[in-house]
Parts: C-alpha cells; sequence; structure tokens
C-alpha cells in the first residue's frame, strides 16, 4: 500500500491473441487454432499458402463445372458435386478464419 493510503494502479493485463483458425483439421475432424502474435510464423505462413492453394483450385474447379456441366453425363456430375462440395467447404472455412481475424465473426448456412 502507498503511504497515503491508495492502492497503486494495477497493471494492465496483456490481452491474448484471437486464436486463428486453421485451414486443416486434426484429428477426427475437429478444428486446429494456432496462438501467435500479429508477425506470425512458420505454421501461419503454411496456412497462408494453404489457404491460397485451395483457393485457387476451387477457383479452377469452378471453371471446369462451367465447361463440364451443359453436357456431362450423370456419373461425372456426381463427381463434379463432390469436388465443388470439397472446395466450398475450404472456401468456407477459410472465411471463417479470415472474419475471425478481419472483425466480426460471420455465420454461413442455415
Amino acid at each position: 500500500m502507498e503511504a497515503d493510503g491508495e492502492r497503486p494502479e494495477p497493471k494492465a493485463a496483456k490481452a491474448w491473441p484471437e486464436a486463428r483458425l486453421l485451414p486443416w483439421t486434426g484429428l477426427e475432424g475437429k478444428p486446429s487454432y494456432l496462438i501467435t502474435d500479429e508477425h506470425g510464423g512458420p505454421v501461419s505462413r503454411l496456412a497462408d499458402s494453404l489457404e491460397e492453394l485451395r483457393l485457387g483450385m476451387g477457383n479452377q474447379l469452378l471453371g471446369h463445372a462451367h465447361a463440364l456441366l451443359p453436357a456431362a453425363p450423370a456419373g461425372e456430375l456426381r463427381y463434379l458435386a463432390e469436388c465443388l462440395t470439397e472446395a466450398l467447404s475450404d472456401a468456407l472455412r477459410i472465411a471463417e478464419s479470415r472474419g475471425q481475424r478481419c472483425g466480426p465473426a460471420r455465420q454461413y448456412g442455415p
């Protein structure tokens, strides 16, 4: 205590950085998160690269879908639908991760 009876101001606690949702899942398909500083690190750079790669693959897949859809047989349509579903899941996971880092969380889907 201070001599005059007043307590000193408590030091401000450091705020924990928010956890980043990574573009891959852990064991049993559970979400993976990373806590890092604003400078990032090797895992952050790997996650950034994987996000960029997956978004690029999704863009290429979408172009393929536009070309294939008009005359595609049913079997190819099913495979295309499965690939598009996976690409959309990746894109939404990336959007959720980036939304958490850029502002309030957003909900996608019903």
